[in-house]
């Protein structure tokens, strides 16, 4: 009785740190009860990520600048028997941040994990050579695409599921010892200025 005491004494410490999904029974996977917020997650690289989090036991909270956006994200990932809530949120605005921050605060008890993944760059390669068009979005020109694809290693684009597993890793214990790295998921595209 006395060792079990003295053990439970030891670990209440870690206990208190650990969440518990909405049943009340510990989620299971490297990211086990961590709670991550994901900026704009509800289409391409930004819901692969939140899946995956998701998928390795956060609490995920997905985010869009368009309320059916989120809706849809959510009953998606929530069919898969995933913990996902989320709420509208354009990043340009302090208000949406504050709310964005306020649900997972107020769901979770905080975030372990933010992924700020709202941006958009259309353009591959020495950023001070995009042009103004680059900057206004033409992404989808499948000229553009063929010549992309000629200045990468393993000559395809890729896919968001390939971005949303070194993400997962980075947030996870196994990537403890990494710092001030900095991780290209490119395809072996150049990246540098």
């Amino acid at each position: 009785m006395q060792q079990a005491r003295l053990l439970l004494n030891c670990c209440a410490p870690a206990w208190k740190s650990v969440r518990k999904a909405s049943s009340g029974m510990a989620r299971q996977g490297p990211l086990a009860n961590k709670v991550a917020l994901v900026t704009a997650s509800t289409d391409g690289i930004g819901f692969a990520i939140a899946g995956r989090l998701a998928r390795d036991g956060a609490h995920v909270v997905v985010s869009s600048r368009k309320q059916q956006n989120v809706d849809r994200a959510v009953a998606a990932l929530q069919g898969e028997g995933l913990s996902v809530v989320g709420t509208v949120c354009h990043v340009g605005k302090a208000e949406d941040r504050e709310r964005l921050v306020a649900t997972a605060v107020n769901l979770h008890g905080g975030i372990d994990i933010l992924v700020s993944n709202a941006a958009v760059n259309p353009f591959f390669g020495n950023i001070l050579d995009a042009t103004e068009e680059m900057w206004d979005k033409l992404w989808m020109d499948k000229e553009r695409e063929e010549s992309i694809k000629e200045t990468m290693q393993i000559t395809r684009i890729g896919k968001p599921d390939e971005c949303a597993g070194i993400v997962s890793f980075l947030c996870s214990e196994d990537a403890s010892y990494i710092t001030g790295e900095t991780v290209v998921v490119g395809g072996g595209t150049p990246s540098r200025l």
